[in-house]
């Protein structure tokens, strides 16, 4: 069975080899979260802060889900990896996040959440986890994890099922649109068959990308 291990918030603090603070250092909450449509630059996590809001936070990037899997696949270089050290959110375990489909419904306590897009990886992850590399590394390995929207908000806490709603059927995965945007352009039409699951930023991204100039 799918699980959460830990449902993690941050608050804003300076981050070490980079100037300005972060919210990115989440820590394993005690208790239930509430998680509720954010606005325009917030956090879908109650008590969790949103610092670089350009780039983070707001109704698709409402909640970023990692697996514990994915975090101990990395443990042989970063040594042991709490939950909430990559900024995630929930801590899963028992589900393929990164395997999952775009558009993709889960049931995760109280709340129903809707897969979106994979995290991009930044210099101040690389910054936290003070590792030269890091971004080529995290890359390399296409194990990004995914941001999701609230469809419904409640509470959330540790040991709560994670339980998949719906699937698509289009079969586009997050970890596939993480290649396609970075690794693979040549498979960035491939992304268009996720249809309205593909956020229309991202569609009209590809689309410029990939239509011959006239």
């Amino acid at each position: 069975m799918a699980v959460v291990e830990s449902v993690n918030t941050g608050v804003s603090r300076p981050i070490l080899a980079k100037t300005g603070v972060s919210g990115i250092d989440k820590r394993p909450a005690g208790g239930p979260v509430r998680i509720a449509v954010p606005g325009p630059a917030g956090s879908g996590l109650a008590g969790d802060v949103i610092c670089d809001a350009e780039h983070h936070g707001g109704p698709d990037q409402a909640v970023y889900a990692y697996a514990r899997e994915d975090l101990d696949s990395f443990a042989a270089e970063l040594g042991p990896l709490r939950g909430g050290v990559f900024g995630e959110n929930l801590t899963t375990a028992g589900i393929d996040v990164s395997g999952a489909e775009l558009g993709e419904h889960w049931r995760v306590g109280d709340a129903l959440l809707q897969v979106t897009v994979p995290r991009i990886p930044c210099r101040t992850f690389a910054a936290w986890l003070e590792r030269d590399g890091w971004v080529k590394r995290f890359t390399a390995a296409a194990r990004p994890g995914t941001y999701l929207r609230v469809l419904a908000g409640g509470e959330v806490r540790a040991g709560d099922a994670v339980t998949v709603e719906h699937r698509p059927g289009h079969g586009v995965t997050v970890a596939d649109t993480f290649r396609a945007l970075l690794t693979r352009p040549d498979r960035l039409p491939d992304l268009l068959a996720a249809g309205d699951d593909l956020l229309p930023e991202l569609r009209a991204r590809i689309l410029r990308r990939t239509t011959p100039a006239t």
